[in-house]
């Protein structure tokens, strides 16, 4: 794949009984088809901050985040195909104790490994210490010079890509939905509405400082609202009815949702069209931000616990 390519996603209309029922009309923009593990926001989100590692001349890239994350694996296949090393660190210091066996039961770190990617798996503590000046150097010690990313790869070069998301065939839409979880996606999507368009936020964790992030790279604050009530308990939580709406929602539609962010917003789109929040007539765009890859090893421990699985 060519990160510098301008990519333009398809636009998939959804048909269920309750949107017959209520007049609403739901699409979904399949930036999940864009890669197998470079998919949706975090192609956009890489894409100029790739840009600007080869501009600066660097030779590889480091990140951050948990040892599901589909940012890491996303920057590792990236960072392969642009000719960079990269390197993550990891928050959960256990995990490094039996890299082997930490790689054969995880599968996303499994797959940055297999593209190269080096890993410093650190507490949770000094996990939070991850951009003081005393880390970043020990780890520039340890690797060389490097190309930082932030957590999740939200930075202003990532709202740029993300502004890239809509087009002008969106322009129809009246509301454009979007699941969040660093603010990066939805801030670049804010920045590229038309004057008659509204976004709709669907937050995958708990805690009232997204708005606060969003703030940093937006101007309108009377064009968007954050929906907090579909986290299911905060990031990565869920529960049986999340599971079985995932599976419901595939069955009729044959779309994939990932547990983390876009089962949630779908979700939660749904209910607010049950409950009439929006008018008759009504056109949405819902934003399907990928993660597809990170099933798997959800999965895995929907097994470990006897659960339900995800549907693939």
């Amino acid at each position: 794949m060519d990160l510098n390519a301008t990519i333009v996603s398809k636009n998939e209309q959804i048909e269920l009984s309750l949107l017959k029922e209520k007049n609403v009309e739901l699409f979904i923009k399949r930036e999940d088809l864009i890669h197998p593990f470079v998919s949706g926001n975090k192609f956009r989100k890489l894409k100029y901050n790739i840009e600007e590692a080869i501009k600066l001349k660097k030779k590889s890239v480091l990140t951050f985040g948990g040892a599901y994350s589909n940012h890491i694996a996303a920057t590792a296949v990236a960072g392969k195909l642009a000719g960079l090393k990269t390197f993550a660190v990891i928050r959960g210091d256990e995990l490094g104790k039996n890299i082997k066996e930490t790689l054969e039961g995880n599968p996303t770190l499994r797959k940055a490994a297999e593209n190269g990617m080096k890993f410093h798996f650190v507490s949770r503590e000094l996990y939070r210490q991850k951009t003081s000046f005393g880390f970043i150097e020990k780890m520039k010690n340890k690797w060389g010079d490097f190309y930082m990313i932030p957590e999740g790869g939200t930075n202003g070069l990532a709202v740029d890509g993300c502004q890239e998301i809509l087009t002008e065939q969106d322009s129809k839409f009246d509301y454009i939905c979007a699941a969040v979880g660093t603010g990066g996606t939805i801030s670049g999507i804010i920045k590229s509405l038309e004057k008659h368009q509204k976004v709709i936020g669907f937050p995958a964790l708990k805690g009232a400082f997204l708005s606060e992030e969003i703030k940093k790279y937006t101007i309108r604050k009377d064009n968007w609202s954050l929906q907090k009530k579909y986290h299911f308990g905060g990031y990565a939580k869920f529960n049986d009815e999340l599971i079985e709406f995932i599976n419901t929602f595939k069955e009729k539609t044959g779309v994939l949702l990932d547990p983390v962010y876009t089962g949630k917003m779908l979700f939660g789109i749904l209910d607010l069209i049950k409950k009439d929040t929006f008018e008759q007539g009504t056109k949405i765009l819902a934003i399907h931000t990928g993660g597809i890859q990170g099933i798997d090893g959800f999965n895995a421990n929907l097994v470990k616990k006897n659960l339900q699985i995800i549907n693939v």
